[in-house]
């Protein structure tokens, strides 16, 4: 059982993004480099020649999406919320813990986040990718690149997948719930799980992903209870190489065939607002599936700092450093009443904190 007076480092791993228009680029490049996405033979000496091919002509093909949300990425400004927000969760629950972001391939860095973690001077530590479902290109690529630069004698818990946790379902059907009552009918509309695609090949080689998304959906469908029709879909496909079907862009046009006029996107793979949710579905969906015809499109925001969701990343890092709340209800390092983590939370969703 995890001491409270022990500091506990939580590290909380994500994709990243470009924060500027100009940062496209060179994020896409470290991308396209990461050997856990590129790999085939003889990889190692034309990995970073593809990569630089691949991000220069991609970077012209997304910039305007990342133009309409701003001209950048907001992961990285929702990521650090949801790090100060669990941050003051785990003190509300009696843990002494500091919470860190690694981005992978932007700032902050893995290795910035180990400089801030190694200041903290924490005693045992909780690796937490915020990929619900496991892949090797998202979760395993971000673990690699951490055992890659980090060797320090400490305990290391890690959090692999947390798709099945209930507080993470619960959030997630609230976002669902929100977007629905914005029909006039909540029955009527179809429900679009779209998830982040990856390549065919990964998945034959015996990557869990494919099957982590489709169990989520039947878990999230089954706790809704929702008498919607429903399907998934992947998108943000790069490449010529095959990739998980059916495509977003595909989805809509099927929907358009069958007659549906109304239709509820969940990006269900995702655990913040960003270029895919915002840009891909929000707008380039969102005008697509005009233009075909359907009369009702929406999109359920992204869990970003939901209390529901945080309390699931909270209940995560307990159960990993096995840390139990004491029956006199002692809560070290919280200074405040119950209502004060809702108060945070909403600051923050107001740009406050």
């Amino acid at each position: 059982m995890a001491n409270a007076s022990r500091r506990i480092g939580v590290v909380l791993f994500q994709l990243g993004g470009p924060d500027t228009l100009e940062a496209i680029e060179p994020f896409l490049f470290n991308l396209f480099c990461d050997p856990d996405i590129i790999d085939f033979p003889g990889a190692r000496l034309g990995r970073r020649p593809l990569a630089k091919l691949i991000s220069s002509t991609r970077a012209r093909k997304v910039q305007h999406h990342y133009a309409v949300i701003g001209g950048g990425s907001p992961i990285r400004r929702f990521t650090e919320q949801q790090a100060r927000c669990l941050q003051f969760k785990l003190a509300h629950l009696g843990l002494d813990a500091r919470c860190f972001v690694a981005m992978r391939y932007w700032h902050p860095f893995t290795s910035e986040a180990i400089e801030q973690l190694r200041a903290a001077a924490c005693d045992e530590l909780v690796l937490l990718p915020l990929y619900p479902q496991y892949s090797s290109t998202t979760t395993g690529s971000s673990l690699n690149e951490w055992r890659r630069l980090f060797n320090d004698e400490i305990r290391i818990h890690t959090v692999e997948t947390f798709y099945r946790h209930e507080l993470y379902l619960d959030a997630l059907a609230e976002r669902v719930d929100e977007a629905l009552a914005r029909f006039s009918d909540p029955r009527r509309p179809e429900l679009v799980f779209s998830a982040h695609s990856v390549p065919q090949a990964v998945v034959d080689r015996g990557d869990p992903y494919q099957r982590h998304i489709e169990e989520t959906v039947a878990l999230l469908m089954r706790r809704g209870r929702w008498p919607n029709h429903h399907r998934i879909c992947y998108q943000s496909k790069v490449g010529a190489s095959r990739w998980l079907q059916p495509s977003l862009h595909t989805t809509l046009r099927g929907l358009k065939s069958e007659n549906v006029p109304e239709v509820c996107v969940v990006p269900i793979s995702f655990v913040s607002d960003h270029v895919e949710t915002l840009g891909e579905i929000d707008h380039e969906a969102r005008e697509e599936a005009y233009r075909l015809g359907i009369t009702r499109f929406e999109m359920t925001e992204g869990l970003n700092n939901s209390p529901t969701f945080i309390a699931a990343l909270a209940d995560l890092v307990k159960n990993a450093v096995n840390y139990v709340q004491n029956s006199q209800g002692d809560q070290a390092g919280f200074v405040g009443n119950s209502d004060s983590y809702s108060g945070l939370a909403s600051a923050m969703s107001n740009g406050v904190a």
